[in-house]
């Protein structure tokens, strides 16, 4: 066991027990929707046909980030959430991604969790069925990278997670909506409800992330690549860029959208992987965020 799950592993029994605290109101998920929590599994009700999708958060997101695209998926798919926060490496991430189903499994993943996608395509290439990539990367550490990501560790050790998500949340969302509080706050206390020592547990995955660049053409199942039009952490170039590397890739630009582009523009993105998946017009239940299902 690694070390840094170890030192988890009674808070892990511990919040296998308890009920999880609320979302906040506008990425709130239906309650119906939560069955369990278990080690870092959030599972969504079983009344898919047949459908497992995964989705796998970025970099200090949680579920939260997902919940317009849970209440469109729900009623297809069994969808599956993967919590990241007690684990050290990509490649972690991507064995506990890929135990939450057997099978073959649709993998979304968004920033951080992308690159997890890649991981679990790089392990278990027969296990993915579709992919989906948003707004990521498939670099290697970039010069001086590891020097503004440590700022960043220090700071939320030095003055807290409020002061890291000053500094860390404008950049990462759409310039002009950098003062839209029904955006800000949500993400806001996303951030909160993480950890320090989480944000370091991440920062050294990522750190540590292989070079993707050479996975891309050995992908054989079907990808969606997604970015938003105003991504400043990861522009469209960039997926441009990994889309031509990709045999059977689809690339799809969000419009007045940052990088946070599933709670940014829910419903262009939602529309986006309904489509893709085949599932236009079939969407049964409103969705949380605001989307309403394969708009044209």
């Amino acid at each position: 066991m690694p070390a840094c799950l170890s030192i988890s592993l009674l808070s892990g029994l511990i919040q296998r027990l308890r009920v999880a605290s609320p979302l906040p109101t506008i990425y709130s998920l239906p309650e119906a929707f939560l069955v369990g929590e278990y080690f870092g599994r959030k599972e969504y009700s079983e009344e898919g046909l047949g459908l497992q999708v995964v989705l796998l958060p970025g970099l200090l997101c949680d579920a939260s980030i997902w919940a317009a695209q849970i209440a469109a998926l729900k009623p297809h798919a069994a969808v599956a959430v993967g919590d990241f926060s007690q684990l050290c490496s990509l490649e972690e991430m991507a064995r506990a991604a890929l135990a939450l189903r057997e099978g073959p499994l649709v993998v979304i993943g968004h920033s951080m969790g992308a690159r997890v996608a890649l991981e679990m395509v790089r392990a278990a290439p027969e296990r993915i069925s579709k992919l989906a990539l948003l707004d990521t990367g498939v670099h290697p550490v970039q010069e001086g990278e590891q020097a503004k990501r440590q700022i960043l560790v220090d700071l939320a050790f030095e003055q807290g997670m409020s002061a890291l998500a000053d500094r860390w949340l404008p950049p990462m969302v759409h310039e002009a909506r950098t003062h839209d509080s029904s955006l800000m706050q949500p993400l806001r206390a996303m951030v909160m409800r993480a950890s320090p020592e989480q944000h370091q547990r991440q920062i050294r995955a990522l750190l540590n992330r292989a070079d993707a660049r050479a996975l891309l053409p050995t992908i054989r199942c079907p990808v969606l690549v997604m970015v938003g039009r105003q991504d400043r952490w990861s522009p469209p170039p960039q997926h441009e860029e990994i889309a031509a590397l990709i045999p059977h890739s689809e690339l799809v630009v969000i419009e007045d959208s940052g990088h946070m582009s599933p709670v940014e523009q829910p419903e262009q993105v939602t529309n986006a992987l309904l489509r893709w998946l085949g599932l236009c017009g079939q969407t049964k239940v409103p969705l949380s965020a605001g989307a309403s299902g394969c708009a044209q």
